[in-house]
């Protein structure tokens, strides 16, 4: 990717540690600062360069990968869920996918119940009118953190918004968020302790609270945005990086945490999978700081909210691109009304549509019929991605 500090980007690893599953429930129905970086040793230029090329084949971290988010029905558990801070590993491209790997060395992921750590974290679902008890269990981090919700109801103890209630969850506390589902809609979550880090780091997701009178679609999808500075990456997990918030630069682009080609893979990434004469809700949310025009090829769409608001029905009309800016959250409906076909999907600032310079990476997926995943064209696609199912 064409940044001052791509470098950094790809951490080419010697160790396979298995982390991946499939992501069937989305694809089918749906801190404080590190200290400053040690004064360079005059001696170093004096090392052995096989010494030089055995440091950049080390991983800087030996933890376990992120597997992919999934979906938790809160009302299928008494309305209560516990979530954690796990630090792990997280493939942007994985290594079998082509031009991977590419992965940030840490990530602050999180862990709802006894699922696998996720960047993003779980897609939480409940209905309106439910109450919903969220447990942090701040046990497995060395540093404080808070969940802040956007739009549902919630007492100021329960805001995770440390800057003014002064309340957070230190190492080895916990604390219980008590969430009206009042507020109807696609919303997000975060740490709010040291935002400009931890959000960075991974530490985001969606709540979706389904309307009274929602009636599901034929196919449903959760998108969430995501811009990336590696450097901080790299600097958490002990690298000789140079990061500070004020200078932040993007160069990584996700949809659920993936980049292309791995955003085409059915199970690590999510492909808008579809047949023609359905019915498709794509929510879509974006958790980072910039903004991304979302365009759809072959089909237009209709917005049918925002934010959590509902959009009256003579108030609506078909698009094919929206703007989407940081923690904006809208739900679209897409009609399969197309030739059968793979038509792409995908930010429209460009440069957010490469990964390490190159194009197509980044922001970018498909809608894909079922009648044309038979073609030489899918199966293509399918090689890039790095799936062989």
């Amino acid at each position: 990717m064409t940044s001052p500090h791509s470098p950094d980007l790809r951490r080419r690893t010697v160790l396979s540690i298995a982390g991946t599953s499939a992501l069937g429930a989305l694809a089918g129905c749906l801190s404080t600062l590190s200290g400053d970086d040690s004064e360079s040793d005059p001696t170093a230029g004096d090392a052995d360069t096989d010494d030089d090329n055995d440091d950049r084949n080390t991983p800087l971290t030996d933890y376990e990968y992120t597997e992919p988010p999934r979906i938790v029905d809160v009302s299928e558990q008494g309305y209560e869920s516990t979530l954690r801070t796990v630090p792990a590993r997280h493939e942007l491209v994985t290594e079998e996918a082509a031009g991977g790997p590419v992965e940030l060395p840490e990530v602050w992921a999180w862990q709802a119940d006894d699922l696998a750590p996720s960047v993003p974290g779980p897609i939480y679902r409940m209905p309106e009118g439910e109450t919903f008890e969220l447990t942090y269990d701040n046990s497995d981090h060395d540093r404080p953190h808070t969940v802040h919700v956007h739009a549902v109801g919630k007492s100021w103890d329960d805001d995770g918004a440390p800057v003014t209630n002064r309340d957070r969850v230190d190492a080895g506390e916990s604390h219980t968020y008590v969430l009206e589902g009042d507020v109807p809609g696609t919303h997000v979550y975060h740490c709010h302790y040291q935002t400009h880090n931890h959000l960075d780091m991974g530490m985001y997701g969606i709540l979706r609270v389904d309307p009274e009178d929602y009636e599901p679609p034929d196919r449903e999808y959760f998108f969430t945005l995501r811009d990336w500075d590696t450097r901080l990456h790299d600097r958490e997990a002990g690298g000789d990086t140079d990061y500070t918030p004020t200078e932040r630069s993007s160069d990584a682009y996700t949809l659920n945490g993936r980049s292309a080609p791995t955003t085409f893979h059915p199970e690590l990434g999510t492909p808008l999978v579809v047949s023609r004469g359905e019915t498709m809700h794509l929510h879509v949310a974006n958790n980072g700081y910039e903004s991304h025009p979302f365009h759809t090829h072959g089909h237009r769409f209709t917005v049918i909210e925002k934010d959590g608001s509902p959009i009256p029905e003579d108030a609506q009309y078909e698009e094919d691109v929206i703007n989407i800016g940081p923690a904006e959250r809208y739900t679209l409906e897409i009609e399969a009304d197309a030739d059968p076909g793979i038509y792409p999907a995908h930010c429209h600032k460009v440069h957010h549509v490469t990964t390490e310079g190159q194009y197509p990476g980044g922001m970018a997926t498909a809608i894909v019929y079922e009648d044309a995943m038979e073609t030489e064209e899918f199966g293509e696609i399918m090689a890039d991605a790095g799936f062989d199912g």
